[in-house]
């Protein structure tokens, strides 16, 4: 078994928290991050990791086995591309893309080196969101008719293409793991540019799911209260996950009788769930094993993404093109 030796490309607010777990789990080698505070945060917080601007240098160092790519959306394809062509395994942040193609790609790349492609869906690995996985698997709620996700927070920067693609890879991804149905249509797909231009941070996806499920997802970047809930009804039972609340987050309705409700118990809850993808990630690079949330996860985002994305925005898709994420922040 190789043991790892794990890189991690971009160190700002997220990225951050990937440097810790990974550190904390004994496998961090070098971070790379062109801001030079950055760096030096590294250099303060943890000892013997090392630091650089230059990504050549990971992709020069035959000893590290596997990249963490940690960098706005827009640079993933370019940035996974050149870490597996040098033979990395890689883990990537949501979304793999905004392109299906390049999703695509990226896939068909890994597959044919025998690498490991891992896209960060952190919801799959999240206790409550595995317990509620295996109560729909043995049939507690019936089948599965509707779902509804809700992750509606703020977010004053906004330096994503929108507050879908930053927000709603997590609900897709968490709608079909738990259900065990894949997305095959966008219903509908409406938005709203509080600062009146392209890049939307409100919107509201219907998506047709396998079986005649239909799954409704709500993401907003202006939302002073945070809400964060997905409701899954079935025929016998309907199911309230709510990660916001300090107890009873998961809560199971009986559709005929309102005085039927059962509060789950969650094991393992007190566990970080970025925690748990992290440690997924190197048993997944010691092994060899496909990721939960693999390549063929990260596509199949991807493309009912980008599918919204052109219902929403039209022709008007290409102004986001010309956009320059990382200076578009609306100031507090």
């Amino acid at each position: 078994m190789t043991e790892q030796r794990i890189a991690v490309i971009g160190c700002g607010v997220w990225g951050r928290n990937i440097v810790r777990n990974f550190y904390n789990l004994g496998v961090l080698d070098i971070v790379c991050d062109i801001d030079e505070e950055n760096r030096k945060k590294v250099i303060e917080q943890y000892p013997g990791v090392k630091v650089t601007a230059d990504f050549n240098d990971i992709i020069n160092n035959p000893a590290i086995t596997a990249v963490a790519v940690v960098t706005p959306s827009h640079t993933h394809y370019k940035m996974v591309h050149a870490m597996l062509d040098a033979g990395k395994n890689v883990y990537v942040e949501k979304p793999i893309s905004t392109v299906a193609e390049e999703a695509k790609d990226l896939t068909e790349v890994a597959n044919s080196k025998g690498l490991v492609l891992m896209v960060g869906h952190l919801l799959l690995y999240h206790p409550a969101v595995n317990r509620l996985k295996m109560l729909i698997d043995e049939g507690e709620l019936g089948d599965i008719v509707y779902a509804q996700s809700d992750r509606l927070n703020i977010n004053f920067f906004k330096n994503d293409r929108s507050v879908m693609w930053d927000l709603a890879p997590h609900d897709v991804s968490m709608m079909s793991y738990v259900t065990g149905k894949n997305p095959i249509r966008v219903i509908s797909a409406v938005g709203c540019s509080s600062d009146r231009n392209d890049i939307m941070d409100i919107t509201h996806l219907s998506i047709e799911f396998e079986g005649g499920m239909v799954g409704q997802i709500s993401d907003s970047w202006i939302t002073p209260r945070k809400h964060v809930q997905l409701l899954v009804r079935g025929t016998k039972a309907t199911a309230i996950l709510d990660d916001t609340v300090p107890e009873n987050k998961l809560v199971v309705f009986d559709n005929f009788n309102k005085d039927i409700t059962q509060n789950i118990k969650l094991d393992y809850l007190e566990i970080e769930p970025l925690k748990l993808e992290c440690q997924h990630f190197i048993n997944c690079c010691e092994t060899g094993k496909k990721a939960r949330s693999d390549g063929d996860n990260g596509f199949m985002v991807t493309k009912i993404l980008e599918q919204a994305e052109k219902v929403m925005l039209g022709d008007r898709r290409k102004n986001l093109d010309e956009v320059n994420f990382a200076l578009s922040r609306t100031k507090k």
